[in-house]
C-alpha cells in the first residue's frame, strides 16, 4: 500500500454521513470530489449541488470522475448499495488506491465487496480494501467517530487515517470481524430506539407516558429518560428509519449464517420501516433545522389518541 500522504480523497455517496466526512476533510485542504446518484435525479440534482458547494468539495458527474486520482476512497452508501457500489468500482480502481468501506453491512457483504475491489490479477497491482464498522452516530462526533477496521490493510490504514485526524482502531487481520461487532451492536442499539417508539407511543395513547419515564429514569438513572434520550432515540427513527430497517435485515442475515434465529433483529426493522411509512402517509417530514418533539410526533401520527386525551383533560 502506498503510504505518503493523502492529497485527494473520493466520496461515494453524499449523505449524512458522507456529506460530513467531505466537510471536514475538505476544510484541511484536501481535494475531495462526491458521488451520489441523487446528482442524477432531477429532483434532487440542484439539492445536491448547493449542498457540495457549502461543503467546499467537488461534485463528480460520474463514478469514475470521481475515483480518479484518489489515494483515499470513502463507500458511504445505503446498505442495500453497498456491494453494487463495490462492483461498479473494482474495473475504475487503480492500483494502491484505498477503498474505505463504512457501510453497515453483513460480514459475508463485506467480504464479497473486498473481492469486487480486489479483483485485479496480482496482489501488487491490486487497490486495498479495507472494512470499516461505524461505532457511533456521525453527528455527534464528526471526523472522530470511532471505527473498528478490519482486513489485510487495516494497520496501514489505521495509521493514514490518522493522520487525516480521524479515529480508527485495527481491529482483526480478518474481514468480516469487525462487521460483525457492529452488527451484533446494532441488535442492542437500533432495538432499543425500535423499542422505545413502541413503548412510549403507546403511554401516549393511554396518557402514561410521564409515569413511563419516570419508571425508567428510576430503574436506569444515568441513561437520561426525562431529559433528551427519548426524543434522541425516537428522532434517529424518523430521520434514518428506512435506511436503519435495511442494516437490521442485513442483520439478520448475518446473524442467520451462524445459527441464531434473528427474532427481534426482523421486529426492529418492522418497527424501523413502520414509523417512516406511517409518518410518509401523513405527510411527516423530518426537519433537521427544527428541535424533535417524541410527543408531537406520535400525537401527529395518532390523531385519534389526541381528540381522546383532549376530552378526557
Amino acid at each position: 500500500m502506498t503510504t505518503g500522504s493523502i492529497q485527494h480523497i473520493a466520496i461515494i455517496g453524499f449523505g449524512e454521513a458522507g456529506g460530513i466526512l467531505a466537510a471536514d476533510l475538505a476544510k484541511q485542504g484536501i481535494d475531495v470530489s462526491v458521488f451520489d446518484i441523487l446528482l442524477h435525479s432531477k429532483l434532487h440534482r440542484q439539492a445536491m449541488l448547493s449542498k457540495a458547494q457549502r461543503c467546499g468539495v467537488r461534485a463528480a458527474p460520474n463514478l469514475a470522475a470521481c475515483l480518479r486520482g484518489a489515494e483515499l476512497v470513502i463507500s458511504a452508501v445505503t446498505a442495500s448499495s453497498a456491494l453494487d457500489v463495490a462492483k461498479k468500482a473494482g474495473p475504475i480502481l487503480q492500483p494502491g488506491q484505498l477503498f474505505l468501506d463504512i457501510n453497515s453491512v453483513s460480514p459475508a457483504t463485506k467480504r464479497k465487496a473486498a473481492e469486487h475491489v480486489e479483483r485485479r490479477a496480482t496482489k501488487k497491482s491490486r487497490p486495498h480494501f479495507v472494512e470499516a464498522a461505524v461505532m457511533s452516530p456521525f453527528p455527534g462526533q464528526r471526523l472522530k467517530v470511532p471505527m473498528l477496521l478490519g482486513g489485510p490493510h487495516a494497520v496501514d490504514a489505521s495509521a493514514r487515517l490518522c493522520s487525516l485526524g480521524m479515529n480508527p482502531s485495527a481491529l482483526s487481520y480478518q474481514l468480516g470481524v469487525a462487521s460483525a461487532v457492529k452488527m451484533c451492536r446494532s441488535v442492542v442499539i437500533k432495538g432499543l430506539e425500535a423499542l422505545v417508539v413502541e413503548c412510549l407511543f403507546a403511554a401516549r395513547r393511554f396518557g402514561a407516558e410521564d409515569a413511563v419515564l419516570e419508571s425508567l429514569a428510576a430503574t436506569y438513572p444515568s441513561m437520561g429518560w426525562q431529559e433528551d434520550l427519548p426524543d434522541y432515540l425516537i428522532s434517529r427513527v424518523a430521520e434514518h428509519g428506512r435506511r436503519r430497517a435495511a442494516e437490521m435485515r442485513e442483520v439478520s442475515q448475518a446473524l442467520r449464517r451462524v445459527g441464531v434465529e434473528p427474532a427481534m433483529a426482523m421486529a426492529t426493522a418492522q418497527r424501523q420501516d413502520d414509523l417512516v411509512c406511517e409518518s410518509a402517509k401523513r405527510g411527516l417530514r423530518y426537519d433537521a433545522s427544527k428541535p424533535f418533539s417524541w410527543r408531537a410526533q406520535a400525537d401527529a401520527l395518532l390523531p385519534h389518541a389526541r381528540a381522546r386525551r383532549k376530552k378526557t383533560a
